[in-house]
Parts: C-alpha cells; structure tokens; sequence
C-alpha cells in the first residue's frame, strides 16, 4: 500500500464514507505489517463539506483550477510589474472565474447527491479565492487533499488546515548539540524533496488524467456522432416508414371502394343473368312451340301434295 494513493481514494470518497473507508485501509495496513502506514492512515483528516466540495472540483475540473492558479501567477507578477491596464483585465477575470468555479462547485457536489448550502459555498469561494492569491494554497488545491477551507486575508492565509498529506512528525530525539544543525538541515532539504516528488506526482497525475479526460472527451465525441447520424437515418426510414403507410392506407381505401363497386356490379349482372335466364327459357318454349307448327305444317303441305285431283 502507498500513502498517495491510499489518500487519493479516501479524499475522492462523500464526507460520510471517508471515516469507515480510512478505518479499514488502515487495518489492510496494519494486516500487512506496515504499522507506521497504518499510523499515518489513520491520522489522515476527515474533510468539511467545503474542503470535499473542492478536492471533487479539482477532480472534476483539473484544467480549471490550473487556470485559476495560473490566473495567480500572473496577477502576482501585474502587480510587480504595475501594469495596471492589465491589472484590471486580470482583475475582472479573477472575479468572474471565481464565480463561475464556485457555481460548478455546487453543481458538481449536487450531482453527487451533496447539494451545498449558502454558508459552505461561501466557505468554497473563499477557499478558491486563496488558491488564486497564495501559490501554497494553489498547490493544496490542486493536490485533492484539502480538509478544511482556506481563506486569505490580504497578508497571507488565514487558515492552514493540512495543506497536503504528510507523514506525521517522528518522536524528537536527545542529539548532541553539534549535530542538531547539519541533521536539521538534512531534514529541511528531505522535506523539500518530498514536497517537490509530491508535486511532480500531483502534476503527473493531473496530466495523466488531463489525457483520459481528453481521450474520453473525444470518443464521447466521436460516439455522440455516430448516435446523432443514426438518429437521423431512423428519423429518414420513420419518415420514408409512415409515408409508406399512408399511401398504401390511401390504396387499399380505393381498392376497398373498387371492391365495393364491383360487388355492386356482379349483383346487378346476377339480376340480369337470372332474367336473361327466364327469357331464355320462355324463348325455348316457344321456340318448341314454333317448331311443332313448323312440322304439322310441314307435314300438311305434304300430305296436300300428294293428295289426288278430284274430278
């Protein structure tokens, strides 16, 4: 297990879940017979509201806390300078950025299911303001391991609670005199050492995650493409779908109504068959009829003919 990375997770937890996930990461610690790790867990600080509301911004929106740090260096340097034009450009910038950050503050920790009160946004202002005018408390920002808000007061900052994650002090010990100095030294330059690797680290990690977040950006990007292209294709074959439909609707309407006038028309050619029909019967009967006379006088005028002159 590493420090960092132990702080990392537990510092990216909602405030109600950092104790129990700390209790428990220093009980791996100690399972795995690290107990000054365990130690240095353990002593890690529960986070206020506000201090969780901007390590979740800084996660949340790296690139923008980077630029309100930078936005710090250069108004430090407008005011060496007294470029006072420029000043007052970096002034406006300052103020707006400011807002803007604390509202996605609110709008992040809500999303979250933290929704920020008045006061704690207050606190979150403050906190952004003194990253912005104090280079330390910019790198504690950007670290994500904030466990109380900041605040500046104009000759530096007001409140310093655990600026980043250090291992607790080890127990002084009786050196002799001659040594405090040199061994002093060798810790203030170790110190210095472990801020800078912590730094880098922190700017590596930003980095990295700057590149996942644009990676992610991109195929979220290339995705809501594709998504919008086959919703247009859907909305063309809807389109072509429903005009189809109601053409074929408007044809079996009139293959409906030509049905209709057809049923209509082989009934009136039934009637007619059926007298067409009768009078064919009756025309047999006569002609029948005709027939017979035909052959009675036929047989008639035969007879006559054959019949002897009477004297």
């Amino acid at each position: 297990m590493d420090l960092d990375e132990v702080a990392d997770e537990l510092y990216a937890l909602p405030p109600g879940e950092f104790v129990a996930a700390r209790t428990e990461a220093a009980r791996r610690a100690r399972a795995a017979g690290d107990r000054a790790l365990a130690g240095r867990i353990a002593a890690l600080g529960k986070p206020s509201t506000a201090a969780w509301a901007c390590n979740a911004l800084v996660r949340e929106q790296p690139d923008e806390i980077a630029g309100l740090v930078e936005l710090g260096d250069l108004l430090r340097e407008a005011q060496q300078t007294l470029a006072g034009d420029e000043l007052r450009a970096l002034g406006t910038q300052r103020s707006r950025l400011l807002s803007a950050l604390t509202r996605q503050a609110r709008v992040v920790a809500a999303g979250l299911g933290h929704p920020l009160s008045d006061a704690v946004a207050t606190q979150v202002e403050e906190t952004l303001r003194a990253a912005l005018a104090d280079p330390e408390a910019g790198e504690a920002l950007l670290a994500g391991r904030l466990t109380g808000p900041l605040s500046y007061r104009g000759t530096g900052l007001g409140v310093r609670p655990d600026l980043r994650v250090v291992p607790p002090p080890r127990p002084a010990r009786a050196e002799p005199a001659a040594q405090v100095p040199a061994r002093r030294r060798r810790a203030e330059e170790e110190a210095r050492r472990a801020a800078e690797e912590r730094r880098r680290a922190a700017e590596e990690r930003r980095e990295r995650e700057l590149a996942d977040a644009r990676e992610e950006a991109g195929a979220a990007a290339a995705a809501a493409e594709e998504a919008e292209e086959a919703a247009r294709d859907a909305h063309d074959r809807a389109d072509r779908a429903a005009a189809r439909q109601a053409g074929l609707e408007a044809r079996a309407e009139e293959l409906a109504a030509e049905l209709e006038r057809v049923r209509e028309e082989a009934a009136a050619a039934g009637a007619d068959a059926g007298r067409a029909a009768r009078r064919a019967t009756a025309a047999d009967r006569v002609a029948r009829r005709a027939a017979g006379e035909r052959e009675r006088a036929a047989a008639r005028v035969t007879e006559l003919e054959r019949a002897p002159l009477e004297e």
